[in-house]
């Protein structure tokens, strides 16, 4: 049994997010035991002297960690590591991830789009942070879990997109494997310039987008003026020029069935703001929020998050910081 435990485990994470880590775990009650830390990668010593780390021990949901391994250990060249990975009882010949500490953060090797791994699958992953510094990991997929190395889709941004937005959308949709379609639509508070609209009608959705503020001219070019002429032919973007306070089921007709935002308030405003739109627009099954933090160590009230969107009706629910992210989370809930 020994074989497959392991006393440490290790976490890769957003540069000058390690002491919100460290705090998650301690609000968590989980017991482990700071062991080793270096920037975007901290390690964790195992509770108690008859407690081990198995790869069953990586489910719990660290909204700080991109990525979580079963320590393997450290060693002073690339094959040595992936040496310890390959000899692994656990390794069934899976994918290999290459993360490096470079350009001041945590970040793959290797730019091409990998496939999807099915859930289960046993993954490797070698950190290297210098000549002769490189600690191997195992993980296993699981739903809700990037598919990327170290949880970085090194997705890039198109030249006409007006704002990062669309970066973290991107990158949302695909470390959580979000399922939508043209069949979809989303109403977006917080919505200027557009950067999510851009990214939403690129993949054929129609969107409302709330805010008061003037929109980029790439997503001006699928406008309509009324929502009850929406066409049934082509994506749309329908602007309701007023704060989301304001914003009322007329503006919303029918059919909404996401609600996102990307608001600069808090996480309190932003949840209740949801709570009356999915009082508007019952069939709204999923709802995708960027929580802007003042401090990343409020990470330690996401329960207070999770109970409000609990509240309404929401029974899945995760909390990410993603790779693309400085002080925010993103917040995924779905019925």
């Amino acid at each position: 049994m020994r074989a497959i435990e392991s006393e440490y485990i290790f976490a890769l994470t957003n540069t000058g997010s390690e002491r919100a880590l460290k705090l998650e775990v301690e609000t968590m009650g989980l017991g482990w035991r700071l062991s080793y830390q270096r920037r975007g990668f901290v390690t964790f010593k195992k509770p108690s002297s008859n407690c081990y780390f198995s790869l069953c021990s990586l489910d719990h949901p660290l909204a700080c960690a991109r990525r979580l391994c079963l320590s393997l250990g450290k060693s002073a060249t690339p094959e040595d590591a992936e040496g310890k990975i390959k000899l692994h009882p656990a390794y069934c010949g899976g994918p290999i991830h290459q993360v490096k500490f470079a350009n001041r953060k945590m970040e793959r090797m290797s730019g091409e789009t990998l496939e999807r791994p099915k859930t289960g699958d046993c993954i490797g992953t070698v950190v290297e942070f210098g000549p002769e510094e490189y600690w191997a990991g195992l993980h296993l997929h699981s739903p809700y879990l990037s598919p990327d190395p170290g949880g970085d889709s090194s997705i890039v941004m198109p030249e006409k997109s007006p704002s990062r937005a669309w970066l973290k959308l991107e990158e949302a949709v695909r470390f959580f494997d979000l399922d939508l379609s043209p069949k979809d639509i989303v109403v977006e508070l917080g919505c200027a310039p557009g950067g999510v609209v851009l990214a939403l009608l690129q993949r054929g959705i129609s969107v409302i987008g709330v805010d008061p503020a003037q929109m980029a001219p790439v997503v001006l070019e699928s406008a309509i003026l009324e929502r009850r002429y929406a066409p049934l032919d082509r994506p749309w973007f329908y602007h309701c020029c007023k704060p989301a306070a304001l914003a009322g089921k007329r503006d919303l007709g029918k059919g909404v069935t996401w609600f996102m935002s990307d608001m600069n308030q808090s996480p309190a405003v932003v949840i209740k703001e949801c709570e009356r739109f999915c009082k508007m627009s019952p069939n709204i099954c999923g709802v995708l929020i960027t929580l802007k933090l003042t401090d990343l160590s409020q990470v330690v009230e996401k329960q207070q998050w999770f109970d409000g969107l609990s509240a309404i009706g929401f029974t899945h629910i995760r909390l990410q910081q993603l790779s693309v992210h400085h002080k925010e989370f993103t917040l995924l809930a779905l019925r």
